[in-house]
Formats: structure tokens, C-alpha cells, sequence
């Protein structure tokens, strides 16, 4: 698995970064279907458990919240979000009269996925539009992947202590510890690195900043990754799906995201810029 897991990540990691930085549209098309194939799988966690959520409506809201991010920022918020609320209801009343007993449950796990999936995720193409905003973007996505990474590795060889045993039996203390500290080391010296070929501390991201940042993204988004487990482990399900070998699926793989993308953009605009 630990092959597996390196072989995509090494892979991902020149398309993530060329994706971020050729355009703003082509790492917002990227992030919008990543998080719509991780609606889709959401979907079918809760199926495994007979909780019908909308496919249609989840990744359908999903794809209406990163396109509102990406054209209208905030502005779109108002009128979107009531609107698929409403909808999700329209359908889920029109499920009830079809037979379906549980649509009321159906419809609060219409509604989590739509907001939690999208709403959440879709902060990713905010951080994209902010000033320096490519760098900004790499920082959040590369102080996560070295939390997560760092958490697994030192895990596997010195975890002792269940973090969460129920929902979640691998994660230890020894490797939450580990993963925040090699976020808050690693994160600086890798964009020392980038200041060798250009960046500057005028584009907001110090070292200081970059420890600061990775430190909220080792220590927070862990509950991202333990509230996808809460999921799988109420339905008996060990991966959300096997699109990434190694990693799972892409609600496996963007668990944590979901956290860092909130935490990293009002990080920024509250003390960076």
C-alpha cells in the first residue's frame, strides 16, 4: 500500500502544481471534478446504509457551489444556497409521495453533502482568486499532503496510542503529532527552496506565515479525515471507493481537505493579507 500511495502522490504532485499556476481556470476545472467524483462517492457511502441521497441533487449542488466560487466569489451565496435547499426539498417531498418512508433522512443527507462536499471545498477556488493566490493555494494543498504524509509514516512505525479507536483504529497520537510537526517544518523549507528561483516574502507567504499555516493545517483538518471514518465505519465500509490505489477513493482522499481549504483561506485574509 505504502508503493501504491507514493506512486500517486508523485504522480499528482507536477499536475497539482502546473494546474495551479497555468491558469486560474484550469486548477478551478481540476478541483471541480475532484470534489464532484467525491460527492458521487459520499452518495454511495450512505447508500452502503440505506440513506438515499440524491446523487442528481449532491453532486449537482457541488458543481452549481464551485461554479458560483469561481464566477461570482460570495456574491452568488444569497439566492444559491436557499435555492438548493429548497430543491432538495422538492425532491425528497416528491420521494416521500413515491413510496420512499425515509425521505426526511434523505434529505438532510442531500443537504450534508451538497454543503458539507461543496460548500466546504469550494474555498479552494476563493484562496485561487486572492492576491498571489497560486502560491497561496500550493501553501494550504502542500501544508495538508505533509500533515497527512507525515501522520501515516510516522504512524505505521511508532504509533502506540489510539488517537480515535472507534473511528478510525490506525490513527495513532504518535503520528497526529508527527504530521503536524513535519507540516511546520517542511512547509517552510520548501518554499525557501522557491525563493531561490524568485519568490519573494512580498507575496505575503514569510516563513513565519508558512509555519503558522501549516501548524492550523496539521492540527484541525484531522477531524475532516475522522468525520469521513464516522461515514464508512456507521456503514461498514473500509474505502469510499478504489480510484486511487492506495488512498481509496477521492472522498478518502479529500476528507481533510475539506477542513484545510475553510481554515486556510480565513487564515489568510484574517492575518496574511
Amino acid at each position: 500500500m505504502f508503493k501504491q500511495r507514493t506512486i500517486v502522490t508523485l504522480a499528482a504532485l507536477p499536475v497539482a502544481v502546473f494546474a495551479i499556476f497555468i491558469h486560474p481556470a484550469v486548477i478551478a476545472a481540476v478541483l471541480t471534478l475532484v470534489f464532484a467524483i467525491a460527492a458521487w462517492e459520499y452518495v454511495n457511502v450512505l447508500r452502503a446504509g440505506d440513506v438515499l441521497a440524491s446523487r442528481a441533487m449532491v453532486v449537482g449542488g457541488v458543481l452549481a457551489l464551485f461554479a458560483a466560487r469561481y464566477l461570482a466569489g460570495f456574491r452568488a451565496d444569497p439566492w444559491l444556497m436557499p435555492l438548493l435547499v429548497m430543491a432538495a426539498m422538492t425532491y425528497h417531498l416528491w420521494r416521500y409521495e413515491r413510496q420512499r418512508a425515509q425521505a426526511g433522512t434523505d434529505f438532510l443527507a442531500t443537504l450534508g453533502g451538497i454543503f458539507y462536499v461543496g460548500l466546504l471545498g469550494s474555498f479552494f477556488l476563493l484562496i485561487r482568486a486572492l492576491p498571489n493566490g497560486a502560491w497561496w493555494l500550493m501553501a494550504t494543498l502542500f501544508g495538508i499532503w505533509l500533515a497527512d504524509s507525515g501522520a501515516y509514516l510516522i504512524g505505521i512505525r511508532w504509533g502506540r496510542r489510539a488517537l480515535a479507536p472507534r473511528l478510525s483504529p490506525k490513527k495513532t497520537w504518535e503520528g497526529y503529532l508527527g504530521g503536524i510537526i513535519c507540516a511546520i517544518v517542511f512547509l517552510p523549507l520548501f518554499f525557501l527552496l522557491f525563493y531561490r528561483f524568485g519568490l519573494t516574502p512580498e507575496t505575503g507567504l514569510t516563513l513565519p506565515r508558512a509555519a503558522i499555516l501549516a501548524g492550523i493545517l496539521g492540527i484541525f483538518p484531522t477531524l475532516g479525515d475522522l468525520g469521513e471514518s464516522m461515514f464508512k465505519r456507521q456503514v461498514g465500509l473500509k474505502d469510499s471507493g478504489h480510484l486511487l490505489p492506495g488512498h481509496g477513493g477521492m472522498f478518502d482522499r479529500v476528507d481533510s481537505w475539506l477542513w484545510g481549504a475553510v481554515l486556510g483561506y480565513f487564515l489568510i485574509v484574517w492575518f496574511f493579507l
